[in-house]
């Protein structure tokens, strides 16, 4: 399977950025998905460990979180070999080469952080309790904390979500604002609902939760 073959899409506010590899999985067909979130990553595992493969990123320790709806961010600013996932995360930011973070995705947001003066990611999973806990703000926090990385030259990018009027609230509005607040200047909203195309995205809600999931994945290289 070639690149262009895959089921995966790129933003331009991240492709423009010479030291990042990302990517965000979309539907895969064939694959029957009408099962909880467990056996619906274990079936999209192979499809995405191929995604990742073919963007370079096949021997990178691959980094997840649990993603409870938190606000809790982890760092990783040593080097693994390991795969691993943060119980009761959901974000993660680091400064180290050649590790993959992941979050999963079905109607929440993938927001991508990328500081391309002190070379740190960080990558953070936004839903409508999450967001109401400013985890994307702490991830800018923590990753100024950590790396010393600065709001004002960070890259924001956020991925396909649910919106209105397939949701009640914007939480994906809410993102940008508070980004924005901490003196984001480049915040990126590709504007796109996942519950508006579903040949194309998961989607938790409209799917009545029997549905898969979209892997985020951003890398330094």
């Amino acid at each position: 399977m070639n690149q262009s073959q895959l089921p995966a899409e790129q933003f331009a506010a991240l492709s423009a950025q010479p030291n990042v590899v990302h990517g965000f999985t979309l539907r895969v067909s064939g694959i029957e998905m009408s099962h909880d979130k467990s056996e619906a990553l274990a079936r999209l595992d192979g499809v995405h460990r191929e995604i990742r493969k073919e963007h370079g990123l096949g021997r990178a320790p691959f980094i997840t979180a649990q993603q409870v709806h938190g606000e809790r961010i982890g760092v990783i600013n040593e080097a693994t070999a390991d795969d691993a996932c943060f119980d009761s995360h959901d974000g993660l930011i680091t400064n180290q080469r050649g590790i993959c973070l992941g979050i999963y995705v079905a109607d929440c947001c993938a927001v991508y952080l990328v500081d391309p003066v002190g070379e740190a990611i960080g990558l953070v999973h936004s839903g409508k309790k999450g967001t109401e806990l400013g985890v994307v703000s702490n991830a800018i926090r923590s990753m100024a904390e950590h790396f010393g990385s600065r709001a004002s030259e960070l890259v924001v990018q956020l991925s396909p979500c649910i919106r209105p009027p397939h949701y009640e609230i914007d939480f994906a509005a809410e993102i940008v604002r508070q980004c924005r607040h901490l003196g984001v200047a480049s915040v990126h909203d590709c504007g796109v609902c996942t519950a508006c195309d579903l040949n194309r995205y998961y989607s938790y809600r409209a799917e009545k939760g029997r549905t898969g999931r979209m892997l985020a994945f951003l890398a330094l290289p």
